[in-house]
């Protein structure tokens, strides 16, 4: 059973193959220098590659917008290469899951020409068309002050056609059981081909029903389910990893009372709340989301993490607590985006200091669930905001001093290295911290190794532990007869905080510090009195040694 439940004890590192190395020097990363660096990701303590979208595609939305879901874009390799590259990783125990972008297409795909061009193609219907512009082409929009309406006239088809997306970007009619039958088909060919499962990109408006008598979409859960069985037959332990920033009130719906529509999703809610707090101290707003997604299936699980490939979406905060946010990390117009959002990455947000972003990502390795980091941020890479929209995130990976950063040979590939200044590839690089033993790489490694032995935080129930101090946040987990407590102070000052630790099933109180010597012992009141440094943090097993030499491993 646990095997087959992979992905509750997985850390998941998300890269695109065209920015992570260039193996023919013709300035694109690929499948060849991909698999160069299998043993770099396999050290780090990856255990699950998730790649961007990789196959054929005329590039206006990084790849997203597909124009072949069955093959892979030639200045990434061949089908060969990728089929080489899953048996590599295999070999080294790593699994890979893929982007699965079928919410749209682009409009240079087959099937959309084949539908816009001949109205009795099968392939009509496999869009959402109107016969005039709805009243509502306006309301919708995803990408504010960029994209401003979701129907866009065609020419060719003299009609409307809808795009919650960019206007390149035609939607699927999702309802049409021959549109779900590709989909199926879609997933099954890349199952063939050794991939573990897909990071499903924006679920709600996959599931969603959509036409011009659409007033108010109904989400189509069933289909979730659907997907679910399909992979369950086709491959028993593959996933769907689903990027679905919704209430936590429709969590449930989502995964299924019973864990029978999605194993996983992205906490958006607890990652919007995460960095409220690490802008401000308050830690109420991020226990009130803990508190909000707790409840899931027991196979079921949350992807936790701090930046992705996108903006950094705070369309869920309050408009104050947005505005604390984007004093702290986002002060500048060019640093926002969409009016909700900040494209930047963490190390150049917390203003590359060392002690805050080892709070950041300690939390995360500490939060219930599967961490997933995006490439990069093992190193502290920055951003280049002269880039457009969110591909200032997006610049290839940094491997060493020599030209372009060691990601390709090429004097002037298509998108260039960050050179220059706190970020430049001349002073953030693989290379240079694999050198140094207290570099941030280094940390970095030791911190998801211990991760990786405490399968508690993955497996076990947690309670939030009330603490002398609002600016410091402990967290309990428990499973099996073991426990685990972690502690993160978000005060930028020195100061002891007290806490019970809530475990009594031996009388044995202490706690074993899992990263340092600093062990701790409970008072004469039974709380604990633990001193924490500027932004400090703590990883307790409790109970003493004799737990931390028997407990129970997965």
């Amino acid at each position: 059973m646990l095997n087959d439940l992979w992905y509750k004890n997985a850390i998941i590192y998300c890269l695109s193959v065209g920015t992570f190395m260039d193996a023919n020097g013709d300035g694109v990363g690929d499948f060849q220098g991909l698999m160069r660096r299998l043993a770099y990701l396999q050290g780090l303590g990856v255990t699950t590659i998730w790649l961007m979208p990789f196959q054929p595609s005329p590039g206006r939305d990084n790849g997203y917008d597909v124009s072949d879901y069955y093959n892979v874009d030639p200045k990434y390799g061949t089908l060969g290469d990728f089929a080489e590259f899953t048996h590599a990783c295999d070999e080294r125990g790593m699994r890979v899951i893929i982007d699965l972008v079928v919410n749209h297409t682009s409009d240079q795909h087959p099937w959309f020409k084949e539908a816009r061009s001949d109205p009795a193609s099968k392939y009509r219907d496999w869009y959402v068309w109107s016969d005039s512009q709805p009243s509502n082409a306006k309301s919708g929009v995803v990408f504010p002050g960029v994209q401003k309406s979701t129907w866009s006239f065609d020419k060719r088809a003299k009609r409307w056609y809808f795009h919650r997306f960019y206007d390149f970007q035609p939607d699927l009619n999702t309802s049409n059981p021959y549109v779900q039958a590709e989909l199926l088909k879609i997933m099954g060919f890349w199952i063939q081909l050794g991939v573990s499962g897909f990071r499903m990109d924006a679920v709600p408006f996959v599931i969603a029903t959509k036409g011009t008598k659409v007033r108010r979409p109904v989400e189509q859960y069933d289909m979730l389910r659907t997907f679910r069985e399909f992979l369950q037959w086709r491959e028993g332990d593959a996933i769907i990893l689903a990027e679905a920033n919704v209430m936590p009130d429709t969590d449930l719906e989502y995964f299924g009372d019973e864990g029978e529509r999605l194993p996983m999703m992205f906490n958006f809610q607890l990652n919007q709340n995460t960095f409220y707090t690490l802008a401000t101290g308050d830690t109420n707003p991020l226990k009130k989301a803990l508190i909000a997604t707790k409840p899931r299936p027991p196979t079921a699980q949350w992807g936790v993490f701090l930046r992705n490939h996108d903006e950094l979406d705070l369309g869920r905060l309050t408009p104050d607590q947005r505005a604390a946010v984007f004093a702290e990390f986002a002060p500048e117009p060019d640093m926002q985006l969409y009016g909700r959002g900040i494209r930047r990455r963490l190390a150049p947000m917390l203003a590359g200091d060392r002690r805050r972003l080892e709070l950041a990502y300690s939390l995360m390795l500490t939060l219930p669930g599967t961490p997933v980091f995006r490439y990069g941020d093992e190193i502290g890479m920055g951003d280049d905001l002269r880039r457009h929209e969110r591909e200032s995130t997006r610049t290839p990976m940094q491997w060493s001093t020599e030209q372009q950063g060691g990601f390709t040979k090429h004097p002037k590939p298509p998108v260039r290295v960050i050179s220059g200044g706190a970020y430049g590839f001349e002073r953030v690089n693989v290379a240079s911290q694999r050198r140094d033993p207290n570099s941030f790489l280094n940390w970095m490694e030791r911190m998801i190794r211990m991760r990786r032995e405490v399968p508690e935080i993955s497996w076990g129930d947690f309670e939030v532990l009330r603490t002398s101090r609002n600016d410091v946040f402990a967290l309990r987990y428990d499973w099996r007869n073991n426990s685990v407590l972690c502690v993160h102070n978000f005060g930028d000052e020195a100061c002891t905080v007290r806490f019970r630790s809530g475990y009594n099933e031996t009388g044995d109180d202490r706690l074993i510090n899992l990263l340092s010597d600093d062990h701790s012992h409970a008072g004469d009141d039974g709380r604990h009195a633990v001193v924490l440094e500027p932004y400090g943090y703590r990883w307790y097993r409790v109970g003493g040694l004799d737990y931390l030499l028997r407990r129970t491993e997965v």
